[in-house]
């Protein structure tokens, strides 16, 4: 019987699931379930629907796997800073508020009025924005009191999964360090900051266990394992962040930059120090293995790609053979991808600018827009942590939906003036779980197993126009239009 290892990989969208060779991390199979779809501004879910998936991913996998298997360890990556608070009895309280949630933007706004940008990003290495933990508990706090007051137990949503699956309430501190009440330089709750926007209460008993990055979270229940189809003595590894593990599963190297094209764009890079941008455009989060992860998130990526297909009425491979016909002229239309609000830079009210456009705009013009648009932030996070001394002289790595994209790719390419790489990691969140998963189950480090187990790279492309200059000024522009007027 083949003895395997589970990564989980509890997005936005859905639970996917990876079943990979302990021995040598081959993949055996992948199963996937949906969850169900929000529509900013107010994002919400209920963390059962995330189990459900979780269940039917794995039962899927199980059965894709065509042979017997033994399932030696699981871990959970998943999407990060949502909010699950539950009772005394453990049950949730209310739906999940999620990371792309932007309705506690006040709340936000007055975490800034107590304590400045400056002050937040020197103690957590974060900013509170409408995406954070904490900035959900103060919305709360002011529109349902009740619920506030019913709450026993806090967590993030791979928290939540994990204590299902163990029945312990257990974090880790990539994810812990998204909340915005967590010192990762610490490794220190900051129960005081809840009640400072919150009210006064027993924080601290609310809050998980931080483990380290290669300590085990516990074994699996036995209801659990039986709902999942999995083996009763597996055991389950701390978890963390999408992105975090994420980074795992790609094999990031100090010195390489990752963009990540799904729901959000994220562009991130591990180092050994912490990084504390005074002004909170970098998110100077922990990594899984005792590191940093700076990074910079916005909220339109591929779903802005998505849009513009939609409008132009063909499918993506279609949209990206558009915009790759489509002349690099230095006036060419210019976008501000801020479709639905914008994390980074902090504009949750924002909506996007299509600029530079005249009668002759054509159906190319308007697809190489919206890559463009997307790519401009993405790049625009890249220089900022350049700026702060984040290694950045190695390759490029896409992950997420969008690196199956030709323009995509280019665009990054051109843009960064690296080589841009894809790695076989489709599921790289799922593939880095497993990662963390076999190092536990193994004895083995985190940061040794993900080395042992890189990806192959399956695609390079170097990067043949200057798309910067000229156009990232323009982008910028845009940019201060939106956080001068506000809305339009």
């Amino acid at each position: 019987m083949t003895e395997v290892v589970m990564g989980v990989d509890s997005s936005t969208q859905s639970s996917t699931v990876e079943l990979r060779e302990l021995a040598t991390g081959a993949l055996v199979a992948t199963g996937r379930a949906p969850h169900p779809v929000t529509h900013p501004p107010v994002s919400e879910q209920d963390p059962e629907a995330w189990w459900q998936a979780l269940v039917a991913a794995s039962r899927q996998a199980l059965e894709a796997a065509g042979r017997p298997v033994r399932v030696r360890g699981i871990s959970v990556g998943a999407q990060c800073h949502g909010l699950v608070a539950t009772d005394a009895a453990g049950a949730v309280i209310r739906p999940a508020k999620l990371w792309n949630d932007t309705t506690s933007g006040p709340q936000a706004a007055a975490a800034l009025e107590r304590h400045p940008a400056a002050w937040w990003a020197q103690e957590l290495g974060v900013v509170p924005s409408a995406a954070l933990t904490i900035t959900k508990l103060a919305w709360l706090a002011e529109h349902e009191p009740a619920s506030l007051a019913r709450i026993r137990r806090l967590s993030v949503p791979h928290d939540w999964i994990t204590t299902r699956l163990t029945a312990r309430h257990v974090t880790d501190r990539s994810d812990a360090s998204g909340t915005g009440y967590f010192q990762a330089t610490t490794h220190r709750w900051r129960p005081e900051l809840i009640a400072e926007v919150a009210g006064e209460g027993d924080w601290a008993s609310m809050l998980p266990e931080v483990l380290g990055p290669d300590e085990a979270a516990g074994t699996i229940t036995a209801e659990a394992a039986a709902e999942l189809g999995v083996d009763a003595d597996a055991l389950v590894g701390a978890g963390g962040g999408d992105q975090h593990l994420a980074a795992q599963g790609i094999g990031l190297l100090e010195g390489e930059m990752a963009y990540s094209l799904g729901t959000s764009g994220v562009v991130f890079a591990t180092s050994a120090a912490p990084v504390h941008d005074l002004s909170g455009e970098i998110d100077g989060v922990a990594n899984t293995t005792g590191g940093y992860l700076p990074l910079v998130c916005t909220l339109n990526a591929a779903k802005v790609t998505d849009a513009a297909a939609r409008l132009l009425g063909v499918d993506h491979a279609e949209l990206s053979r558009l915009a790759l016909a489509a002349p690099t002229a230095p006036d060419r239309p210019v976008m501000a991808a801020y479709l639905d609000g914008e994390r980074s830079p902090r504009m949750p009210w924002a909506r996007g600018i299509l600029a530079g456009i005249s009668t002759g705009i054509t159906r190319e013009q308007l697809a190489l827009a919206a890559y463009e648009g997307v790519v401009l932030g993405l790049e625009r996070g890249a220089r900022r942590m350049a700026e702060f001394g984040v290694p950045a002289s190695g390759r490029a790595i896409l992950i997420g939906g969008g690196a199956k994209s030709e323009a995509y790719r280019r665009i990054v390419a051109d843009l960064s003036g690296r080589e841009a790489h894809t790695v076989d990691a489709a599921e790289a969140t799922a593939r880095g779980a497993a990662v963390q998963a076999a190092a536990v189950v193994r004895g083995e480090t985190v940061a040794a197993l993900t080395a042992e187990w890189a990806p192959a790279t399956t695609s390079i492309t170097t990067p043949e126009h200057d798309r910067g200059g000229e156009l990232l000024e323009r982008y910028d522009r845009l940019a201060r239009v939106q956080a001068e007027g506000r809305t339009f």
